[in-house]
């Protein structure tokens, strides 16, 4: 398979055997994918006349985020940040015009938050993962010390000299606005690189759109984040950047309770009162920021800060689902798009009961790890009862749409109706996700929306990757209305499988 994906018309496929496309004459959307970037997904999409063209931007964006990942990485004990962080106190260092800008920026919004982004919030991090290890809350004085540890000041910065000084041994982070900082850079190194008249770069659920493109992103519900739930809207943006902030996919269980990972470096602890922050902005940087600022500031905090800030809009979803939105979001809803009307009430398909609508069925995979950048695997999930008859269509990930065959299974069952459209092609904005880890849901429905009866089914998750292996996997379950979960070790490409049939 070919990296790229090409949407240039909506094409019904066949079995054709794979040959050479003769050469664009119009510029078409290349997809590419990829898993383990930056500590999480990546995807580019880029508007070219060729297919070369589109390979020169992305092999130009990856080079800038493995140069600025060398500068800025936490991660990497190589990194100029981690080499500058064993560098003795009070000792000016010359660094990298990158890293001196990422400092000023922690800088500059910990002073526009009074406190609340903070370089030093690892303090924290570090004492809930210490705790949710021992099970047990951090005690008072632990919570103070580590707020008198955040307070300090760590660093002193010469603009001159471009030098930056330690002057704590705290830990420090980057993270706020490394994504960010990287993405948009990157996106700028493709621009220049090739004959491409837009790029779309996102990382994680952070991405920055530039050129001549009005770009589909779907923003992700943090109460239904599966990645086949409906979105909480769906926008369309151009030449902007959007950030996610949320505690839905990360955090430490102490107890019964869940803790965000997102932490307030004023108290210590982690923040209650927001679930997500979508912000949209003029720059990435600011979109970064005032996505985590929403979750740790008080709303009207927030709200006051984003006023300060030209063409700033956001939505935002509080702990108990209400959802606060600028004055301006609407103008970025693509109002096309239609709710999803679901039908709640159990009905008899024959003498079969249906499927309660208290039920799912919850489907968590991830894709096993290779060294080095790889692309995510093209993937398709879909459901089959005890007759192997195909009922429900969860997920078809792909790159490039005469490459969907190689999903032979799959393909053999929906290739007339399969087209390629712009909907598979939707970029995503949420909470950073762990690299390779997914989930999919199925309400119990068909394809055409309705309930199922109860019985017998086989989940079906087939992967085909370039270079590597067709795949599948099949489970078959007992889904009536006794919970049960199955694990699944997984395959070359997929592993740690589970299927939880479970109420809501």
């Amino acid at each position: 398979m070919k990296i790229f994906a090409s949407l240039a018309t909506i094409v019904l496929l066949s079995f054709a055997p794979k040959t050479d496309k003769p050469k664009p004459t119009k510029a078409q959307l290349y997809v590419a994918n990829y898993e383990n970037v930056l500590g999480t997904s990546l995807e580019f999409k880029f508007t070219a006349t060729t297919e070369a063209d589109a390979e020169n931007a992305e092999k130009a964006a990856l080079k800038e985020i493995d140069r600025l990942s060398a500068v800025l990485s936490a991660y990497d004990q190589n990194s100029e940040f981690n080499n500058w962080m064993r560098h003795e106190l009070n000792k000016p260092v010359k660094v990298s015009a990158e890293l001196f800008n990422m400092l000023s920026l922690f800088d500059d919004w910990k002073k526009r938050t009074s406190g609340a982004l903070n370089a030093s919030a690892a303090v924290a991090n570090q004492l809930w993962t210490a705790a949710a290890s021992k099970n047990v809350l951090p005690s008072k004085a632990q919570l103070l010390t580590a707020v008198s540890l955040m307070q300090q000041k760590h660093y002193q910065l010469d603009k001159k000299n471009l030098t930056a000084t330690r002057l704590t041994n705290v830990p420090l982070v980057m993270n706020t606005f490394a994504k960010s900082y990287i993405i948009n850079l990157a996106c700028d190194a493709a621009l220049k690189s090739a004959d491409i008249t837009s790029a779309v770069v996102n990382i994680g659920g952070d991405l920055v759109i530039k050129g001549d493109v009005l770009d589909a992103v779907n923003v992700t519900n943090p109460l239904a984040n599966a990645e086949n739930n409906t979105p909480l809207a769906q926008l369309l943006v151009s030449n902007k950047a959007i950030a996610t902030s949320g505690n839905y996919r990360r955090g430490n269980q102490i107890g019964k309770e869940w803790y965000a990972h997102i932490i307030d470096p004023r108290t210590a602890k982690p923040v209650v009162g927001v679930i997500s922050a979508t912000v949209i902005a003029n720059n990435a940087t600011d979109a970064g920021a005032l996505a985590t600022a929403f979750n740790v500031l008080s709303l009207s905090e927030a709200q006051n800060l984003a006023a300060t800030i030209e063409g700033v809009a956001y939505l935002v979803v509080t702990k108990g689902g209400k959802m606060v939105e600028s004055k301006n979001w609407n103008l970025f809803v693509d109002r096309s798009k239609k709710e999803e009307k679901n039908n709640v009430q159990a009905i008899m398909v024959g003498s079969e009961k249906a499927w309660d609508p208290k039920y799912e069925l919850t489907i968590n995979f991830e894709f096993n790890k290779i060294a080095g950048n790889s692309h995510r695997p093209f993937t398709a999930i879909w459901v089959e009862n005890d007759k192997k008859e195909a009922v429900r269509n969860l997920a078809l990930w792909f790159n490039k749409a005469r490459w969907v065959p190689d999903l032979r299974n799959w393909y053999k069952i929906n290739s007339v109706k399969f087209k390629a459209d712009n909907k598979n092609y939707a970029s995503v904005t949420g909470a950073t996700r762990n690299p390779g880890k997914y989930t999919v849901k199925w309400d119990g429905k068909t394809d055409n929306g309705e309930f199922v009866p109860q019985g017998n089914y086989t989940i079906n998750i087939e992967t085909s990757k370039e270079h590597g292996t067709d795949e599948i996997l099949r489970q078959t379950m007992e889904l009536k209305k006794a919970t049960k979960k199955v694990s699944n070790k997984g395959n070359v490409e997929i592993s740690n499988v589970t299927f939880d049939f479970r109420k809501k």
